[in-house]
């Protein structure tokens, strides 16, 4: 994966009914690790991270590059929102296309904040970046990644095995935007 090049970087922050979307800084740290070591985050994502392992190689301000995008509510942060580009994808469909992320801690889960914060990070993209197919990927197994790719625009693709599981890939053509 790499960053999304010469976008102006970071924008002003993005406001959205409830949340803002802005790039990271040092008072985010102490939630990014708990984003990488929580267990009920990673059940589909391979895992979680040592706690330990996190303090020791976690920047002071982690995730700082064009398309990262923290989400916070209230001033707190509660998720993480990525656009980036996946040059390396082991899928052909999604080689060079910008590819969406999220990770939001579980408290904040069951409330629409992926769904608003991931609608903003695309409205962003499409302006920063306009005509730009977007392309995501999750276990099919994750029932709430799924309901929000449909929620989002993203149409199927294809199904393949990797990591020992189903995963789906999905793409949302730039005219969605």
């Amino acid at each position: 994966m790499e960053d999304l090049g010469t976008v102006p970087w970071p924008p002003a922050p993005i406001g959205t009914e409830r949340l803002v979307l802005r790039a990271p800084e040092p008072r985010d740290r102490a939630t990014f690790i708990e984003l990488l070591a929580s267990p009920e985050v990673h059940t589909y994502l391979g895992g979680p991270r040592p706690r330990e392992e996190l303090s020791r190689e976690l920047p002071e301000v982690p995730e700082q590059w064009p398309g990262s995008f923290v989400v916070a509510l209230d001033g707190s942060m509660i998720g993480h929102v990525l656009l980036r580009r996946a040059t390396g994808h082991r899928r052909p469909a999604a080689a060079g296309k910008v590819d969406l992320g999220y990770l939001f801690l579980p408290r904040a889960w069951g409330s629409g904040y992926a769904a608003e914060a991931c609608a903003a990070a695309l409205d962003w993209l499409a302006g920063a970046l306009p005509g730009e197919p977007v392309v995501l990927t999750t276990q099919s197994a994750n029932a709430g990644s799924m309901r929000l790719a449909a929620k989002l625009g993203f149409t199927e693709v294809e199904r393949f095995e990797a990591w020992d599981a189903e995963q789906w890939l999905g793409l949302r053509p730039a005219e969605a935007a």
